[in-house]
């Protein structure tokens, strides 16, 4: 699967989408500067479960349509428990929030997700947490709980999710991945996202035919 060429969906207008190669290029030099900054909202958990703040996401990107990839499937135990499995996002648009109850940034944006959701939620949006390196399952349910939070999550310790989703920048916490209809990665994020950016992104992926 192929990474995401991105184009900005808060204003969607027309500009050079770049390619695989130099997107990755450019993540990984946003990485490698970030390493040593304390200004950055997102925490990278795959350098061997130590964590690190890597470059955020400035805005809401999205892949054009003809130039989008099959989303994984994957699967998974729900915070509180249950079986899960993404066949269950078949036919809407899904939203994909890595988070942790650790992550600082996370604490304010998974209760403004939750705003979002309380508001798509039927026009077929649906959203989908994936709680990632926390070391007692006790902690997620206990943030679900206090934030109010409706939507699921998947209790993913060890992050296999997100190294599903290897192509892709989710194993920064926060990470955010939109899917459209069909099952296709077409929007991503790494860093907190604004409801203004998330809202944009959902809109024009609602506008689109299926």
């Amino acid at each position: 699967m192929t990474a995401p060429r991105q184009r900005s969906a808060g204003a969607p207008r027309s500009r050079g989408v770049p390619g695989r190669r130099a997107l990755t290029a450019l993540l990984a030099s946003a990485a490698l500067l970030a390493g040593c900054s304390t200004g950055s909202d997102a925490v990278d958990v795959s350098n061997g479960g130590e964590f690190r703040f890597v470059a955020a996401t400035p805005a809401g990107e999205v892949i054009p349509e003809g130039e989008r990839d099959s989303a994984p499937a994957f699967g998974g135990t729900l915070v509180g428990g249950g079986d899960w499995t993404s066949d269950e996002l078949a036919g809407q648009v899904a939203v994909l929030n890595f988070w942790g109850s650790w992550c600082a940034p996370c604490r304010v944006e998974t209760p403004a997700f939750q705003e979002v959701y309380a508001d798509v939620r039927d026009r077929g949006v649906a959203f989908l947490g994936l709680n990632v390196k926390e070391a007692d399952e006790q902690f997620a349910q206990a943030f679900v709980d206090s934030q109010g939070i409706e939507f699921p999550s998947l209790y993913d310790p060890a992050g296999e999710v997100a190294l599903a989703f290897r192509d892709y920048p989710a194993n920064a916490i926060p990470s955010t991945i939109v899917l459209d209809r069909d099952g296709r990665v077409a929007a991503v994020y790494t860093g907190e996202v604004s409801q203004e950016d998330l809202r944009a992104v959902l809109d024009r992926l609602l506008g689109e035919e299926s």
